[in-house]
C-alpha cells in the first residue's frame, strides 16, 4: 500500500547500492579527470605503485559502477511508471520532462566541469526505454543480452583487426596536448571541455547499447519484484556471488592486461569487448555482495542509503570538487598526480560525501539536484513529505520495502 498522493515506498536496497556505486564512480572519474597519463598509470617509467593501480581500477571498478547506475536506472523508470498511475497522472509528460531535465543538467556538467559525463546519453536512452516500456521481463533480458553480443562482437572484431595489422607502438607517456588548457584560467577550462566533448560523446555512443542493456535489466528486475523477493535472501545473494564472481575477476584481469599491460594498445580494444561481456557479471557479484554483508537496518546502510538517496546531487558535488583541485578553476593540478596519489584523495573526499549526505538527509528529505529533477518532472514543487498537492503531512508508512522513486 502506498503513502497518500501516489508516493511509493521506496526499496532501501536500491538507496544502498546507488550509495555504493558512487564510489566507482569517482574513482574512475578522477583518474579520468585529473589527466591523460594518470589513468593509465603514467607508462612505463612510472612508479611501480602508480601502474599497479591503474591496473586494479581497470580489473576491478572501471565499467562496473556505471552499469550499476545504469541497472538502477531501469529499476527507478518502473517505479516513475508506478508512481504516476497511482497519482492518475500521465507518465509521458513526466518522463519527457524528467528527460530533458537530465539532459540539460548534463549538458552543463559536461560543459563546465567534465566532458565525460553519462546523464546526456542516459536522458536519450531513457527516451528509448519508454518506447521498449512494454516489453515483458524475459523479452527484455534477451534484448539486453543482444545488445551485450552485439556491442562485444564490434569491438572484439575490430580489435583483433587492430592488433593483427597494426605495428606494436614503442611504450611511452600518453600525450597531454590539453595540459595547459586545463591549468589554465575558466575560459581556457571551458573552451578544453569543449574541445574534449565531440571524443567523449562518441565514446558514449558507442557504448549506448551497453547501457541500454542494463537499463533493461533493471527494468525486468522492477517488473518481476527481484529486489523484493530476493533482496535479503542470503542464501541466494550467497549463490550468486559463487557463480558470478570467478568470470566477472577473470573478464576484468583480461581487460586490464590489455588496457595497462603487459599486452600493449594495440589489444586495447579486445579487452573492452571482454568486458563488454564479464562486467555485468562482477557488477552483480559486487551488489550481491554488498547485500549479502549488509544489514538494510543498519547504521552502514542507513549511511550508504542516505548518499543514494541524493545520487545525482553527490555526482555532481564530485565532479565540482575535482575540477576544483585539478583545472584552472582551483589548484590546477592536472597532470601533477600520481594514479596511487589520486585514488588516495577519493577515500577521504567520498568519506566526507557520506557523512554529509547523512546530514543532510536528517534536515531534508531530497538533495539539490533531486529536488530540482523533480520539481520538473512533477511540475511543482513537492512538498517536506514528498508529495506534489497541498495538505497535512501523511502519517508514516508502516516500516517494510520501500521501492525508489
Amino acid at each position: 500500500m502506498s503513502p497518500p498522493g501516489g508516493e511509493p515506498r521506496r526499496l532501501v536496497e536500491l538507496d544502498v547500492l546507488r550509495g555504493f556505486a558512487l564510489s566507482g564512480i569517482l574513482l574512475v572519474n578522477a583518474l579520468l579527470m585529473a589527466g591523460p597519463d594518470v589513468v593509465h598509470g603514467g607508462g612505463p617509467g612510472a612508479p611501480a605503485v602508480d601502474r599497479v593501480a591503474a591496473w586494479a581500477v581497470t580489473a576491478l571498478v572501471t565499467t562496473k559502477f556505471y552499469l550499476l547506475f545504469s541497472f538502477l536506472f531501469g529499476c527507478s523508470f518502473v517505479f516513475q511508471a508506478r508512481s504516476a498511475r497511482r497519482a492518475g497522472a500521465a507518465f509521458a509528460p513526466r518522463h519527457l520532462r524528467r528527460t530533458a531535465a537530465l539532459f540539460v543538467i548534463g549538458l552543463l556538467h559536461a560543459v563546465l566541469l567534465f566532458p565525460g559525463d553519462i546523464l546526456t546519453t542516459y536522458a536519450m536512452l531513457g527516451l528509448v526505454l519508454y518506447g521498449l516500456r512494454g516489453l515483458r521481463p524475459r523479452a527484455a533480458l534477451r534484448l539486453a543480452a543482444v545488445l551485450l553480443a552485439a556491442v562485444a562482437a564490434v569491438l572484439l572484431g575490430y580489435g583483433l583487426l587492430t592488433a593483427a595489422l597494426t605495428a606494436p607502438a614503442a611504450p611511452g607517456p600518453v600525450p597531454a596536448g590539453g595540459t595547459a588548457a586545463y591549468r589554465g584560467g575558466a575560459a581556457s577550462v571551458v573552451a578544453a571541455h569543449l574541445g574534449d566533448l565531440p571524443a567523449a560523446l562518441a565514446a558514449n555512443l558507442l557504448y549506448a547499447p551497453d547501457m541500454l542493456a542494463a537499463f533493461l535489466a533493471g527494468l525486468a528486475a522492477a517488473r518481476s519484484g527481484l529486489v523484493e523477493r530476493r533482496g535479503r535472501d542470503r542464501a541466494w545473494l550467497r549463490g550468486a556471488v559463487v557463480r558470478l564472481l570467478p568470470a566477472g575477476l577473470a573478464g576484468g584481469v583480461v581487460a586490464a592486461c590489455c588496457a595497462n599491460g603487459p599486452l600493449d594498445g594495440r589489444w586495447f580494444l579486445t579487452g573492452r569487448a571482454v568486458a563488454v561481456l564479464t562486467a555485468p557479471a562482477l557488477t552483480a557479484a559486487y551488489a550481491c555482495g554488498l547485500l549479502l554483508l549488509l544489514d538494510p537496518r543498519g547504521p552502514a546502510a542507513r549511511v550508504l542509503a542516505s548518499a543514494g538517496r541524493m545520487a545525482l546531487s553527490h555526482y555532481l558535488a564530485q565532479s565540482l570538487v575535482l575540477a576544483c583541485v585539478f583545472t584552472g578553476y582551483g589548484f590546477a593540478l592536472y597532470g601533477r598526480l600520481g594514479t596511487a596519489a589520486v585514488l588516495a584523495g577519493c577515500v577521504p573526499l567520498y568519506g566526507a560525501q557520506l557523512a554529509l549526505g547523512a546530514l543532510w538527509a536528517g534536515r531534508a528529505r531530497y538533495g539539490p539536484a533531486e529536488l530540482l529533477l523533480r520539481t520538473v518532472t512533477r511540475g511543482r514543487r513537492p512538498g517536506r513529505d514528498g508529495s506534489t498537492s497541498p495538505g497535512p503531512r501523511p502519517a508514516r508508512p508502516a516500516a517494510g520495502p520501500r521501492p525508489a522513486p
